[in-house]
């Protein structure tokens, strides 16, 4: 079976760029990295909202939250959890809302991490072409292919702002949770000086 291969670059030819060029250059790769890395602290945050949702400690937190291995598992673990511990409508709400802004810069960080890039002969990132399967016009390929022109910068830069926004308030959100969950376990019976159900037993 033959397998056709794309033509190597001729990496020869492909040189840094200079001048504007690379100022430009150099302003695309400080977008993209720092996408990464907000995304990823972003993330991280999320472990100590399933820390309190669990009522645990943070190691625990972190231990259940990489056992799961993608943040759409431990965001739908988040969501689960939310949805029997939180009494306050309020929270729950704002908790929902922060989930999906991070959702939504997700899809752009995707786009680009699991991305093959290409360069011209100025060796300049011209294009991205998202590596996944879709179908175009009732065949198989690989995905979208994106130019990095000015418009794209533009999403980048406005993708990075959410994630700063974000990162401020989900650490404003933390001690709110606390405080609902907190509240929670206060309204909560006590099991000490009330009826106490019997273990299950066969007749």
């Amino acid at each position: 079976m033959r397998t056709d291969l794309p033509a190597a670059p001729d990496f020869d030819a492909i040189q840094p760029p200079k001048g504007e060029a690379a100022l430009r250059q150099t302003q695309i790769l400080s977008l993209i990295g720092n996408l990464g890395l907000s995304w990823s602290n972003n993330e991280s945050l999320f472990v100590y909202v399933l820390m309190l949702l669990l009522r645990t400690d943070e190691v625990t937190a972190a231990l259940v939250f990489g056992t799961l291995n993608t943040s759409r598992a431990r965001l739908d673990l988040i969501r689960r959890l939310a949805s029997v511990k939180l009494t306050d409508p309020a929270v729950a709400q704002t908790l929902e809302r922060l989930i999906r802004r991070f959702n939504a810069t997700t899809k752009v960080r995707n786009d680009l991490t699991h991305a093959m890039s290409e360069v011209n002969a100025a060796g300049e990132i011209t294009h991205t072409n998202t590596m996944r399967i879709v179908e175009h016009g009732g065949r198989l390929g690989l995905g979208t292919r994106r130019p990095m022109d000015d418009a794209r910068v533009r999403e980048l830069t406005d993708v990075n702002r959410q994630l700063t926004r974000l990162n401020r308030d989900l650490w404003q959100f933390l001690p709110v949770l606390a405080a609902c969950l907190d509240a929670r376990v206060s309204a909560a019976p006590d099991r000490a000086h009330g009826s106490q159900s019997q273990p299950w037993s066969r007749a």
